[in-house]
């Protein structure tokens, strides 16, 4: 791999872990799920001393989906937008389009039990995606008179991201791609399908940087936006394993970590 964080070691191609002599592989380029850790000092940013511990959000999942609709999609005022995948990004990014101006916000998702959390953070309509014979893309192709403006995938799978290019309008739609597919999926796709002007664009971190994230965590402070809509529970260290479990059901969103 070209990025050691993939790997689970530093940029290097070294690991700074090591448990009774063990080599111990870092994750995700944090390893926040440690009372101590190394990181790049890519990876750091400064923040006010007294930030809730609720900021800690801003970290990965709301910057992600916020920045992939201000930053990367760059959503337009009085756009329409789709939003596959309503997790704590996808959130996220319903939210971004929302403070960009967007005046359709459409959520897709397989579990209807977050439509309306989806809701909440700004989205105006919701599209279950077991509710319907005929491929969704087609689905919000009707729904719009051609497509959206804007779509952003967030689930990490290349059937949506497939999706998600296919719902946007032909012309001048743009497609962006935040969610992570497994290292071993390839997505393939026909030309035409961009010949006629639609965008397809990547999104890391929803193109923060550092000094980014320390405005987010200024913003959040002064009450610009909220997080509270993301948070599922607040668990011990000890309790894990209970995070993963309600983030793969579908039935958390995100869990904050007490240590």
């Amino acid at each position: 791999d070209s990025f050691g964080e993939l790997a689970g070691l530093m940029e290097d191609g070294t690991s700074r872990f090591t448990c009774k002599g063990k080599l111990i592989h870092h994750y995700a380029g944090t390893s926040t799920f440690t009372e101590y850790t190394v990181v790049s000092d890519l990876r750091i940013a400064k923040v006010d001393a007294n930030a809730p511990i609720e900021a800690c959000l801003i970290g990965c999942g709301f910057a992600t989906g916020y920045g992939a609709a201000i930053n990367t999609a760059k959503v337009t005022k009085g756009s329409s937008c789709a939003v596959f995948g309503l997790g704590g990004v996808g959130f996220s990014a319903i939210a971004g389009c929302k403070d960009a101006g967007a005046s359709r916000i459409i959520g897709v998702g397989s579990h209807k039990e977050k439509f309306p959390k989806a809701m909440e953070m700004g989205a105006t309509e919701c599209v279950s995606t077991k509710d319907h014979e005929k491929p969704i893309h087609e689905v919000i192709c009707e729904m719009t008179n051609g497509g959206v403006d804007f779509a952003i995938e967030c689930a990490g799978r290349i059937p949506t991201m497939m999706t998600a290019l296919q719902s946007t309008y032909p012309c001048n739609g743009v497609a962006v791609l935040q969610g992570v597919a497994s290292k071993k999926d390839i997505l393939s796709l026909h030309p035409g399908l961009l010949l006629t002007g639609r965008t397809l664009k990547g999104s890391m971190f929803g193109g923060y940087k550092s000094d980014g994230i320390t405005k987010l965590v200024q913003d959040y402070m002064s009450k610009k936006f909220t997080l509270d809509h993301l948070i599922s529970k607040r668990l011990k260290l000890a309790e894990i394993n209970e995070a993963f479990d309600l983030i793969h059901s579908g039935t958390g969103i995100r869990s904050i970590l007490i240590y």
